[in-house]
């Protein structure tokens, strides 16, 4: 008989979801060597839960202690037209080695099973018992990623000619279905209502930026970033080629971080790119897979996942 009882996670157990996910995630990194990363004030995690809520309301499973009624595990998911993405996944530290993660994953597997769509994540190459979780599971690695970091100067980085910057600006709402067609293009993914969150910004955390043709005007690619005490990343991002994406990565930074240091993803095989990033003083602060239960298709170009949102 199972000690737990698995159901959604209700709106007043929101502050306790997200103190889970500081505290778990804390407590694997510093297990393991590494500083903890969520260090900022104790609400930031908080972050998760609005964004969430706000974009797949009711998609958080909870695993709770029949007998205590605490919350032992959580993760959340989103269904998209075209996917299931896995969400962030925490177990509590008391609860370690009880199979809880492996019963959430089951769980929304099966539902991906059930509206016959695959399954996508991005798991840490660093914690091999989430590594073993998933490929067990049925999820096979397709990219590696690196995640790269860089502390922006106040008055941003030094200059330098970069490829196509002039072709980068601000997006708009109005670059709702350009930004939708070219995601389905390179990564056969629909994300639109994504898409539209960000660039409705309600939250004023979210900054969304597109690369032009120089003739056409199409739309060659787009980079979101998010900065908020909880989560300072660049991405998700999709583009045609290295230089565009070296290009908005650029933008990003000068625009929206100087001062702050945040952590973006990048293709390990996109060779150029990271050697240009690198040039900047770009460091590498952990590695990621790209991983997927059922059917893939190669992207093209460019793609950078991110943690906030992990719809992709």
């Amino acid at each position: 008989m199972s000690h737990y009882e698995f159901r959604q996670m209700r709106p007043n157990e929101q502050h306790d979801v997200a103190s889970l996910i500081r505290e778990s995630t804390n407590c694997w990194y510093e297990a393991n060597g590494k500083a903890p990363i969520f260090t900022g004030d104790p609400s930031s995690t908080m972050l998760f839960c609005d964004v969430y809520e706000a974009l797949d309301p009711g998609c958080c499973i909870l695993a709770i202690g029949k007998e205590t009624g605490q919350i032992a595990a959580s993760c959340f998911y989103h269904p998209r037209p075209t996917h299931i993405s896995l969400g962030i996944m925490n177990v509590h530290p008391d609860h370690f080695g009880k199979g809880l993660a492996r019963q959430l994953l089951d769980r929304i597997v099966r539902l991906s099973d059930e509206q016959k769509k695959p399954t996508r994540l991005v798991s840490s190459a660093m914690n091999l018992d989430s590594f073993s979780l998933y490929t067990r599971g049925g999820f096979v690695p397709r990219q590696i990623f690196q995640d790269m970091t860089l502390a922006v100067p106040d008055e941003g980085l030094p200059e330098c000619t970069i490829r196509g910057f002039h072709r980068v600006r601000k997006a708009c709402l109005d670059d709702l279905q350009d930004i939708v067609q070219l995601e389905h293009e390179l990564c056969c993914i629909n994300r639109e209502k994504d898409h539209h969150f960000f660039l409705k910004n309600a939250m004023n955390i979210w900054n969304v930026c597109v690369i032009e043709s120089e003739d056409t005007k199409r739309i060659d690619g787009v980079l979101v970033s998010v900065r908020h005490p909880g989560s300072t990343m660049l991405g998700p991002g999709f583009m045609r080629s290295e230089e565009d994406a070296l290009a908005l990565i650029r933008y990003q930074l000068d625009q929206y971080h100087r001062g702050g240091q945040p952590v973006w993803l990048v293709p390990s095989s996109c060779h150029s790119l990271v050697a240009e990033l690198y040039g900047w003083g770009a460091k590498n602060c952990e590695l990621h897979f790209g991983q997927t239960r059922g059917k893939w298709q190669e992207p093209r170009g460019v793609t950078m996942p991110t943690f906030m949102p992990e719809t992709g």
